[in-house]
């Protein structure tokens, strides 16, 4: 995999149906969290909900041939579990399927549960 420079470059080199799932996931991140910082991490996009701490420690979202991963982090996929049941998930992440609407308003509490979670770890 390419190393991509912006989020910007990543998005773009995805297939048009990826593009569509990324650029709604970006949008709905950063309703959620206006002062997200995003940054390309570990090849794929990265989003800061809280700054100057790891990347890795908060949200990526990863284009694969027929969905979206979002990484969350495994206690917020762990307190969604009930809401997330029509969608695959893994450790740590949800498969958005292209096939499917985003879950807008479930995603908007997923983020602000994972900063506040990061914030609660700070303390």
């Amino acid at each position: 995999m390419p190393i991509f420079k912006t989020v910007d470059d990543y998005i773009a080199s995805q297939s048009n149906e990826a593009q569509i799932i990324l650029l709604e996931l970006r949008s709905i991140i950063k309703e959620a969290v206006p002062e997200t910082v995003e940054i390309p991490n570990y090849k794929v996009p990265s989003f800061m909900l809280v700054p100057r701490l790891k990347p890795e420690q908060q949200i990526m979202i990863v284009a694969y041939a027929k969905y979206v991963s979002f990484y969350p982090f495994e206690a917020t996929i762990d307190n969604f579990t009930d809401e997330l049941k029509n969608f695959e998930l893994g450790k740590g992440t949800v498969k958005f399927p292209f096939d499917k609407p985003l879950p807008k308003d479930l995603i908007i509490r997923m983020v602000r549960f994972r900063k506040n979670e990061i914030m609660k770890n700070l303390k």
